[in-house]
């Protein structure tokens, strides 16, 4: 078992991801991303042959594209292959959210 110290890895992408690199496996990764206060349009899109639930952990987020709405604190909205969102940050704070995400059928590597 390995513990991985995921929010202290968040550099100026705004975003660390925690995947085959440090766990060795393709099966699933997981993002931890930061929206600075009035940061806008950071791209969500799993990309073919992956699915991806982001959950907004902290603040509303914006989110325009294949759906243009708020994704509240605690919510979670699932994602697959090509569908693209933009997500921004309106708040005063900074706002974290996660991505989990892994192969769908087609996306074995």
């Amino acid at each position: 078992m390995k513990i991985f110290s995921v929010s202290d890895k968040v550099h100026d992408s705004g975003e660390y991801i925690l995947g085959f690199g440090e766990t060795g496996s393709h099966a699933c990764y997981l993002i931890y991303g930061v929206l600075k206060p009035g940061e806008q349009g950071r791209e969500l899109k799993p990309g073919n042959g992956h699915e991806e639930i982001v959950l907004a952990l902290t603040g509303d987020m914006m989110l325009t594209g294949t759906y243009t709405g708020i994704l509240r604190k605690g919510q979670a909205l699932h994602m697959q292959g090509e569908e693209t969102y933009h997500a921004s940050n309106n708040g005063a704070s900074p706002l974290i959210y996660v991505v989990a995400g892994g192969h769908s059928g087609e996306g074995h590597h």
